[in-house]
């Protein structure tokens, strides 16, 4: 396993509920494929001005996806109202936590992730929050449903939320092959990018246009999927360029982001392969996208909605 060389400091954004329980309800749908975000949609953006002006490209924002700002309100939480929310206290105790150094590198990536993305929307006129990352064990109470460590790391934009449950990471090494502290980074970047969506107004428009037209729900959904892994290949960039990367990361991040394409999982789940059932893109496309990200570390590549991916 190679170790990623980052500064080791706490966020104040990691909740962890572990050891609190399971929260009763239905769960979110998904399964493993439920790496990504509970709604959404991508458009491209930009980053100009030196090292960190964040803008919506004007042209694509006219001819793609018009009235995309100013829809937050669309993902309020009305809908869920009856759920409510587990207290955000307790987790476990360091000292006999089993998962230890995994919740300190939790942690880490999450401190380094909002310092990143705060420095690239420093400038624009989108005011910049961070994320709040949930660890559970189970299920958990979200703003979008309940939660299962069956449908895999999530994003909720209804209350600015990553969950994971670290069986995943588990299950990620031993059943899809894909080991690593970089791999891990690259699941929990993933999700950082869903935010960064939901930041510019995204998923609002993205639950428009699925409802406008169901027929293309698939086709925007793995687009989705598809920009938040370029953005977790920004952040990734970003390492590099200070040298916090030790040799056989990168790979890591791509061998993570291939296993859990849809054709990889669907024949690790099933036997077989089905594309148009497709939400997240192949193992080759999330690995292609990624790729673009960490090499150009310019989130104005990561535009998934021109021509094919």
């Amino acid at each position: 396993m190679h170790v990623v060389k980052l500064r080791r400091r706490d966020s104040r954004s990691v909740i962890d509920r572990r050891g609190q329980g399971s929260s009763g309800g239905s769960p979110l749908p998904g399964g493993l494929g439920g790496l990504g975000s509970a709604r959404g949609l991508p458009i491209p953006m930009g980053k100009g001005g030196g090292i960190g002006l964040l803008v919506v490209i004007v042209v694509v924002a006219i001819l793609v996806l018009p009235k995309l700002l100013g829809n937050d309100s669309a993902l309020g939480g009305d809908i869920f109202s009856g759920l409510g929310q587990a207290q955000d206290s307790g987790g476990l105790d360091p000292a006999t936590d089993p998962d230890a150094k995994l919740v300190e590198l939790v942690n880490d990536i999450t401190a380094d992730l909002e310092e990143t993305w705060a420095d690239l929307f420093a400038g624009s006129s989108t005011r910049f929050t961070p994320a709040e990352l949930v660890l559970f064990t189970g299920r958990t109470s979200t703003g979008c449903g309940v939660g299962s460590a069956a449908t895999g790391p999530f994003y909720c934009p209804a209350d600015s939320r990553i969950y994971i449950d670290l069986g995943f990471f588990r299950e990620l090494r031993d059943r899809f092959g894909a080991p690593g502290d970089f791999a891990q980074a690259y699941v929990i970047a993933h999700e950082y990018g869903h935010h960064i969506q939901n930041l510019l107004g995204i998923n609002a428009e993205v639950q428009r246009q699925s409802q406008q037209d169901p027929s293309r729900a698939n086709d925007l959904s793995i687009r989705l999927e598809l920009q938040a892994d370029c953005l977790a290949g920004v952040w990734g960039h970003t390492l590099k360029s200070q040298g916090e990367l030790s040799s056989g990361d990168l790979e890591e991040a791509i061998g993570a982001a291939s296993a859990v394409g849809d054709d990889r999982i669907q024949e690790a789940t099933t036997g077989r392969i089905d594309p148009e059932t497709w939400t997240h893109g192949s193992a080759e496309q999330r690995a292609h996208w990624f790729g673009v990200g960490f090499d150009s570390g310019d989130p104005n590549r990561c535009d998934t909605f021109s021509g094919s991916v």
